[in-house]
């Protein structure tokens, strides 16, 4: 073998090498990408001349499908492409004689939304720093779930199947790691997925843990089936056991010298107890200077915890007296929350956005002192659309090496007078609305009518039927101002009843509506992904978001829209409060004072319902403002709202949070 070839294989120990990869790994190439972007990574990160950091996610959402795409020599198999999804909207013909159908690529299915998407555009943008960065996550052999909407059901969830072992890129290790555990040991294989960077030169490796091998029990095997499984406790327990403890486990096997480990979220805690088990307990305190937490959510539901008994079952009795001593609060006797034992161990904590670090404080008062903020921010280099890139390089003597550092993307403001610069600017967009209207054109989609789009993870406190709260209002507002296209899309956790009723309610909007005047049309988008994401981000008017706050920590997918100068219509929660100053959109609804926080959901449906119309109606009139005559209006304050948004977009990125990761909690 070739030098390059023989030394990644000594940083990846492939499984079955030569009968499954060896077509695809080559001295110089890795699926397609250069092999010296890998041995440079893997070399940064075993050299110990800098600190390295290891960055644990229950979950990463990669856009593997659309952004630094690995290619094989052999054809994808079709349970390893996307699905066909049926499409619900009140134009009934075309969704019962059509499918959205994609011959593409499945994008890694080993996330379910905001969380592992956020966690995929950090470890992109650390492979753009080129920074000695491993992610440890787990390979779920069932991704999360597939979903189907149903008349009267609402959403059916249906087992996802795909395959590991011929996914692109994606390769089994030999190596193999044992989790010792009360009464039973579960062992685990190893995976590896390199996350190259932009240049393709550099990639930071990402080390994926799975159960589904021969030493283990049935039960066993499949306890790293789906993401966030729930119907067990056992079950639930043993997923953040095998992410924290084998996530330690196998950077030991694998020999990465880590200098800090930050937990993305406490599904990762129980990592500090592995570590701690080869320490003196006089040494434990001395460990905490090894760990940084983020916590990404207010609402309790995302707060992990187990009852101590449920624990003491499980774990061996010095590791039980770990978490019991650091994961237990007295306002909550007989409980471990992972969050309290995430924080009690790690000498930094942060939020994911300013409101939040507020409202962390009021939840744990007795930590409000150590509580950081970081505010989520989105890869640009991903999530900008073709038109709008390639527009925007064209003024690139005046915007400088945007796609490189995006908070170069501020300089778009000196643009904002000229004409050219509007009148590009807004053919860059509707291009990107011609490709969407393209994409269902049988459902008659117009890239002349104003679009909105709400689409994210549905749940209570986002509130996803707000906008349908007086279907005559909307439909009298698009009959009087101007034609309305509003497109939907969003999975429900499988045991969240609630957010079942709000499908079915909005499915039932849709079937009620009249379509015969073509003023208003409604479409709702079975399963929700990335690759429909950027579609969406891109393809539309403007971005709703509607969350009850001050419930959403940050909130990401406006964002992506800001990335493609597309307006925000939105409460003011999580990251948009930073931004209710640059005139990105209208902003409407109850603002939470910040003095006070309470887990009682009281929804204001129907107040913020009528604020949101309001703000809708003169968004309508500003944007049906835009033509006289069939001639763009140059001077449209809307094209001043997009120009303004391309320019937020210069803080909302993971290039600058990562630079504040890096001096304001990891100490670089």
């Amino acid at each position: 073998m070739a030098n390059n070839l023989l030394e990644i294989l000594k940083y990846a120990k492939i499984r079955n090498f030569e009968a499954n990869y060896a077509s695809d790994i080559h001295d110089d190439f890795y699926f397609g990408f250069p092999v010296k972007g890998i041995l440079d990574a893997e070399q940064k990160l075993l050299s110990s001349k800098e600190k390295t950091i290891a960055y644990f996610s229950m979950e990463y959402g990669l856009a593997t499908n659309v952004y630094n795409i690995y290619s094989a020599s052999k054809p994808v198999k079709p349970e390893n492409k996307l699905s066909e999804n049926d499409i619900i909207s009140n134009n009934r013909i075309p969704d019962y004689l059509f499918t959205l159908k994609f011959d593409n690529l499945l994008d890694l299915p080993i996330y379910s939304g905001g969380l592992g998407v956020l966690a995929g555009d950090t470890i992109k943008t650390a492979a753009d720093l080129r920074m000695p960065l491993v992610a440890i996550g787990i390979l779920w052999n069932k991704g999360y779930f597939k979903q189907r909407f149903w008349f009267k059901f609402g959403q059916l969830p249906e087992e996802m199947k795909w395959d590991p072992q011929t996914f692109p890129g994606l390769v089994p290790l030999e190596n193999k790691i044992k989790l010792e555990l009360k009464n039973r040991n579960i062992y685990l294989r190893l995976w590896k997925y390199y996350v190259f960077n932009q240049a393709k030169d550099f990639a930071v490796p990402l080390v994926l843990l799975d159960s589904n091998v021969e030493e283990n029990d049935i039960e066993a095997r499949r306890l790293t089936d789906r993401l966030y499984k729930s119907d067990d406790v056992d079950g639930r327990l043993l997923q953040r056991i095998i992410l924290g403890m084998g996530g330690m486990k196998a950077l030991e096997e694998l020999g990465y010298p880590i200098s800090l480990y930050h937990l993305n979220e406490g599904h990762a805690a129980f990592a500090f107890v592995q570590l701690a088990r080869k320490e003196n307990k006089k040494d434990i305190e001395n460990l905490k200077f090894k760990f940084a937490y983020t916590c990404h959510t207010p609402v309790p539901a995302g707060h992990d915890r187990f009852s101590l008994s449920d624990c003491e079952r499980v774990l061996t009795s010095p590791d039980f007296d770990l978490v019991k001593a650091c994961g237990t609060a007295d306002s909550e006797p007989g409980i471990v929350n992972l969050t309290i034992l995430a924080m009690n161990t790690s000498y930094s904590i942060n939020a994911v956005s300013k409101i939040h670090g507020d409202v962390m404080r009021f939840q744990f008062p007795t930590y409000k002192n150590k509580i950081k903020s970081v505010t989520n921010g989105v890869h640009f280099p991903t999530w900008v659309s073709e038109p709008i890139k390639k527009f925007l390089k064209t003024y690139d003597k005046v915007l400088g090496d945007f796609e490189n550092d995006p908070t170069l993307l501020k300089n778009v403001l000196k643009c904002k007078e000229d004409p050219d610069f509007r009148t590009g600017l807004w053919a860059a967009h509707q291009e990107n609305k011609k490709k969407f209207a393209q994409l269902l054109h049988q459902w008659k989609i117009r890239e002349d009518v104003l679009t909105l789009c709400w689409a994210r993870r549905i749940a209570a406190y986002k509130r996803p039927s707000l906008i349908f709260q007086d279907i005559e209002r909307l439909e009298g507002m698009a009959k009087r101002i101007g034609p309305l296209q509003i497109f939907y899309a969003g999975k429900a956790h499988p045991n969240d009843n609630l957010a079942f009723t709000y499908i079915n309610e909005i499915m039932n909007t849709v079937d009620k509506l009249n379509e015969a005047n073509g003023n208003l049309k409604i479409v709702m988008l079975e399963n929700y992904d990335i690759h429909m994401a950027k579609f969406l981000v891109s393809g539309v008017d403007v971005w709703l978001n509607n969350p009850l706050p001050p419930n959403e920590a940050s909130g990401t997918s406006g964002m992506k829209a800001m990335a493609n100068a597309v307006l925000q219509l939105s409460t003011v929660d999580g990251w948009v409060a930073e931004a209710t100053h640059e005139d990105i959109g209208q902003f409407f609804g109850f603002r939470h004072d910040g003095k006070t926080f309470t887990n009682d959901l009281v929804l204001r449906l129907d107040e913020d319902s009528k604020a949101l119309y309001e703000a809708l109606e003169n968004m309508m009139g500003l944007y049906y403002g835009l033509n006289q005559q069939g001639a763009l209006k140059i001077q449209s304050p809307w094209l001043d709202k997009m120009i303004n948004c391309l320019s937020s977009a210069s803080y909302f990125n993971t290039f600058r949070m990562i630079n504040e990761y890096r001096s304001d909690i990891w100490d670089f």
